[in-house]
């Protein structure tokens, strides 16, 4: 849903604050660090800290600033993912030290946090990461987090999962962030891509992510980031889930995160389409712990989305995964859109025996019973 702009954000008390720059803006395009860029967005986020804001920091460019280290030392023979998590190791230093030396200036405490997938897929290590975050913003510490790039093949090959956009939104997820605010190398989210179509409108305000807005988003043409505006319209879904408000704006826009902070209205607004999640359901609700999919029809998918109906067998089409009782799974519609996730009750060789069923059926079916539901509302975080 579209909706004109307005003068000012609805709610500017926004104290936690998650920001991610990407590869493109840290370069301007180019194959090497922009100190320029980098020195104004810190120059912003040092005010932001002088006025009481948490700030994490999503950042990459660990590559490209291997590359530019690195230059024509490259070994022969060296390629495609080997030779990126080379740059990503050789890189990752080199920008935190440039990070450092800019915050010091302002006499601010950076961290930085390695993060992959699979360290967050575990309860614990979720809670782990969550806990040290949470206390370096006590402390008044910018926390820069990036993706583990050296064991992360899922970022260095590309796959939607594994870029930085997403990263933020498990970041603003696991963080309980207020606000996440992704800038680009674009103004935000326009009706066309304004490098092709220069009549392009800014759309100033999202309030619910459809398939047309997916649609306008488009894929990326930018040389040397990871993610496009897809990946951002992705990571605003699970952000606004989870009760966080996001805002996709261009990072060489003059003061954007000042602006942002004073109320004004700057890029593609996506208001929390949620009330702040409670800890269990963030997590999953982040998809991170996923063991699988579960299709449901039509019937299901309205029961679900009222907020009144559990999932049970009887609305079960298909399924996908091996899953064991307990595990989170996706709950998708027939066309393949995330409806829900949930801990099921059954394991997947259950559901494939009773997928379709009534309810009754199930102890005569399987010869042992965990309740009527597949997954119990309770158990349950809605899209």
């Amino acid at each position: 849903m579209l909706h004109e702009a307005t003068a000012i954000i609805p709610d500017v008390s926004h104290r936690r604050i998650v920001i991610k720059v990407g590869t493109t803006l840290l370069t301007s395009g180019r194959d090497h660090l922009d100190l320029s860029v980098i020195a104004m967005l810190v120059e912003q986020i040092a005010q932001l800290h002088a006025r009481g804001r948490e700030v994490i920091l999503v950042s990459s460019g660990a590559v490209a600033a291997g590359r530019e280290r690195i230059r024509r030392r490259i070994a022969t023979g060296v390629s495609g993912t080997p030779l990126k998590q080379v740059l990503a190791s050789i890189g990752q230093s080199h920008l935190m030290s440039t990070y450092e030396m800019l915050f010091s200036r302002h006499d601010i405490i950076t961290a930085q946090a390695l993060l992959t997938r699979e360290c967050l897929m575990d309860r614990s290590g979720y809670l782990n990461a969550r806990n040290t975050l949470l206390t370096l913003c006590d402390m008044g510490a910018v926390c820069i987090v990036n993706e583990n790039d050296v064991v992360a093949v899922e970022e260095l090959e590309e796959r939607r999962f594994g870029d930085n956009d997403n990263l933020s939104a498990m970041v603003s997820n696991l963080v309980d962030a207020d606000r996440l605010i992704i800038l680009t190398d674009t103004g935000g989210l326009y009706s066309a891509d304004p490098r092709l179509y220069p009549d392009a409108e800014l759309i100033p305000l999202v309030e619910a992510i459809g398939p047309s807005i997916v649609a306008r988003a488009g894929g990326t043409l930018s040389g040397q980031g990871v993610g496009g505006m897809h990946t951002k319209i992705e990571a605003a879904r699970l952000a606004t889930s989870s009760g966080v408000d996001v805002v996709i704006a261009s990072g060489y826009e003059a003061n954007a995160l000042l602006r942002l902070d004073d109320g004004e209205r700057i890029g593609t607004l996506f208001p929390a389409t949620s009330s702040k999640l409670e800890s269990r359901k963030r997590w999953m609700a982040s998809g991170l712990a996923s063991h699988g999919r579960i299709a449901v029809d039509n019937g299901a998918v309205r029961a679900i989305k009222k907020a009144t109906g559990s999932l049970l067998p009887a609305g079960i089409v298909a399924f996908h995964g091996t899953f064991g009782r307990g595990d989170i799974v996706d709950i998708v519609s027939e066309r393949g859109e995330r409806v829900a996730s949930g801990i099921v009750n059954y394991d997947c060789a259950d559901v494939r025996k009773v997928q379709g069923l009534h309810s009754d059926r199930i102890p005569e079916v399987l010869e042992h019973a965990y309740g009527d539901e597949i997954i119990h509302r309770n158990n349950m975080v809605v899209y």
